[in-house]
Parts: structure tokens; C-alpha cells; sequence
């Protein structure tokens, strides 16, 4: 009798250990939850290297509008507008931005859901994504941006045409208005 009434207490005792974990990984990830995860993938250090990855493409960018528009640009065009770009990348309040996104991390993510995310990322796999990551994101940015400067000039082809056709329009409708108005 009192190995049955053992064996009850254990499994009763487990299936409550079992229940408790489980509430608290369906519980809600706290600030440090988030915090604590944010440091794990680097992030602060994994932002400032894709800053750099995407501000690469950006100074291409200026390369190519200054070789574009030389005649037209003053010499230390480029020069002046990579100097901009740096100025303003390094003046992006990066770590408030990062602060600012621990409560969407806690609204989309329970707190068993980080401890998996932290677990991953200390792996050796998880580390090699972090530490890829940057030059990933790099060279994505360097796939896409011919394609997305190709739309944009589309995009601004497109807008420019619509707003010719619309100032035409509107020229018109003011000559029959005043055609119409007796004077």
C-alpha cells in the first residue's frame, strides 16, 4: 500500500512539475527574457554590421549618380554625400531602436519560445548563422538593389508621366473654364 501511495505521490508530483514548466513556457517572455536573447544573437553588434552591409550599396548608389550627372554636379559631390550618408547611419539611435523592440519580441514570443531561440543560437549552428549573417545580408543587398533601383526608376518614370498627364488635364479644363466665362 505504501508503494502505491508512493507511486501516486511521484506521478502526481511529476504530471505538476510537467503542468508548471509548461505554464511557464507558454507564459509570456519578460524584458530580461528579451534582453537576454538580444544578447545571445549580438544583436547590437550583428545591427552595426548590417548598417555597414547596407550603407555599401548606398555609397555605389552615390558612385553611379555622381558618374551619372558629372557635368552637372560640383566636383566633391561624392565625396560630400558619402560623408552625409556616414553622418546620418552613425547618428540612427540604434540601440534605442533596439530597446524599442523588446516589447514586440514579448507580444509575438512566449518565454518557452526564447529559451528555444537562445538554445539554437548558442549552437554551433546558431553561431554560424550569426556570425554569416552580415555578410549575407550584404550580399542580398548587392543582388537586389539593381532590381530594386530598376523599379524605382520605373516607379518614377511612371509618376512623372501621370503628373504630366494631370497637369495637362487640369491646363485644359482651365482653357475651356476660361473659354466658357464670359468676360
Amino acid at each position: 500500500m505504501r508503494k502505491l501511495i508512493l507511486a501516486l505521490f511521484l506521478g502526481v508530483v511529476c504530471v505538476a512539475s510537467v503542468s508548471a514548466q509548461q505554464a511557464t513556457n507558454d507564459s509570456p517572455a519578460s524584458k530580461e527574457d528579451i534582453e537576454r536573447y538580444l544578447e545571445v544573437m549580438h544583436a547590437r553588434d550583428m545591427m552595426t554590421k548590417m548598417v555597414d552591409a547596407m550603407s555599401k550599396p548606398m555609397h555605389q548608389m552615390i558612385h553611379e549618380q555622381f558618374e551619372k550627372d558629372k557635368a552637372k554636379l560640383p566636383p566633391d559631390f561624392e565625396a560630400r554625400m558619402d560623408k552625409m550618408l556616414d553622418d546620418e547611419m552613425k547618428s540612427f539611435p540604434w540601440g534605442e531602436m533596439l530597446d524599442a523592440m523588446v516589447p514586440v519580441y514579448q507580444k509575438h514570443l512566449t518565454k518557452g519560445d526564447v529559451t528555444a531561440l537562445i538554445a539554437f543560437y548558442n549552437s554551433p549552428t546558431g553561431q554560424k548563422v550569426l556570425r554569416e549573417m552580415p555578410e549575407v545580408m550584404q550580399e542580398a543587398m548587392e543582388a537586389v538593389m539593381p532590381i530594386m533601383r530598376r523599379q524605382m526608376e520605373a516607379m518614377t518614370q511612371r509618376m512623372q508621366q501621370e503628373v504630366a498627364e494631370m497637369i495637362k488635364e487640369s491646363g485644359a479644363k482651365a482653357d475651356q473654364k476660361s473659354q466658357a466665362s464670359p468676360d
